[in-house]
């Protein structure tokens, strides 16, 4: 019986264990281990792969979210629109820094936030809007950004989950995700499609005066050595991690393309089938695959990844509850019922296995797993 896990690191780590291995002993080597030089190198790598003046390098995607939020001067109690389809992060900085999250539904193709719920929610006290690139594709950036314009908002790119996409927008003029709004953020957790060995996380935005903000709050609030001009926390992408970066970096188009590669062979295998719907391509946005998502009609969730697992098959499920039904977020502007397609998607999705090593073989053993347990559900 094969074993196919979500995410096979392992595998991966083989195919470029020289130059990891490499990377990693001319830190220990040199023992920078602090803002060394491969920080540097990789911002630079980063800033070029991405088409965006300002990389600024951080501890972790969560981070990145509340630097950014800092960054732009949000006071407390001002209103930040976002997604309640979404992991916790999204919305878990916008209440830390005490700014009132405003949840909105989500589309329910590809996903990702409604713009036409988006903007019904903005009200004098919105001052910031937060779309999600859910899964590896990019949210409605053009709809978005011409909502924001309109009502002067600030945009905060969540970008953590599709690092290599590209948006192109109506006047032809094609964009990187995360860099389409004032600051974009991601995540380089092990998982991700751009992913190191430890936790890491970034920033991106084309505003100089943004981007010294940024840097100066991730670092203590401090311009100049021990002279602190403003509020700041301790966020610092470590040298180890950004080594691994720039390695992984170099590979990036490669790990897209077969993720690319391994989604188009379940759209074939599931396309038009009664019980599963494959995920929705944004004609504008290309797909990085960070997950691929079906959404199960009449099929017990449970029932089949237990299934799955019986064959060695993992699956996923990327959200099993809303952001406006979780505990911590529970408010009373908002009651079930109120996001009716966010709420089917947390009933109905399941995560198929997606990473950069599956084979032809594993693939086809995925799909005959998922379609033998589904026919008899």
């Amino acid at each position: 019986m094969m074993q196919i896990p979500m995410v096979d690191l392992k595998t991966q780590y083989h195919h470029v264990k020289q130059e990891i291995d490499r990377a990693i002993l001319d830190v220990v080597e040199n023992t920078a281990f602090i803002n060394g030089p491969a920080v540097k190198e990789f911002q630079s790598a980063l800033e070029q792969y991405m088409g965006v003046k300002h990389v600024i390098p951080c501890a972790n995607g969560t981070d990145a979210l509340q630097i950014a939020m800092m960054a732009l001067d949000l006071k407390p109690g001002d209103e930040v629109i976002t997604t309640s389809f979404t992991f916790v992060a999204t919305v878990e900085v916008i209440a830390l820094l005490q700014l009132t999250p405003v949840l909105v539904d989500a589309l329910p193709g590809t996903y990702n936030i409604d713009p036409v719920a988006l903007e019904k929610a903005i009200t004098p006290k919105t001052k910031a809007i937060v779309p999600v690139h859910l899964f590896g594709q990019c949210a409605d950036m053009e709809s978005i950004m011409q909502i924001a314009n309109k009502h002067n908002l600030a945009v905060i790119e969540d970008n953590c989950q599709a690092v290599g996409a590209h948006y192109t927008m109506n006047d032809g003029s094609r964009h990187q995700a995360g860099t389409m709004g004032h600051v974009g953020t991601t995540s380089f957790f092990p998982s991700k499609n751009l992913g190191c060995y430890g936790d890491g996380g970034a920033m991106f935005t084309n505003d100089d005066a943004l981007a010294e903000k940024l840097r100066m709050i991730a670092n203590h609030g401090m311009k100049v050595r021990y002279y602190h001009d403003s509020i700041g926390v301790n966020s610092r992408l470590d040298t180890i991690q950004a080594a691994v970066l720039n390695i992984k970096l170099k590979h990036l188009d490669t790990y897209i393309a077969n993720r690319q590669h391994a989604a188009a062979y379940y759209d074939k295998a599931f396309a038009n089938h009664p019980k599963l719907t494959i995920p929705a391509r944004d004609p504008k946005s290309t797909h990085v695959f960070h997950q691929y998502t079906l959404v199960l009609n009449g099929v017990d969730r449970k029932e089949l990844q237990a299934k799955l697992q019986e064959k060695g098959i993992a699956s996923m499920v990327y959200y099993p509850v809303p952001m406006h039904m979780q505990k911590a977020y529970m408010d009373a502007r908002y009651k079930e019922g109120d996001f009716p397609v966010t709420e089917e998607l947390s009933h109905n999705v399941i995560s198929l296995p997606m990473h950069t090593e599956l084979t032809e073989e594993q693939l086809a053993y995925v799909v005959d797993g998922v379609l033998e347990a589904v026919a008899n559900d």
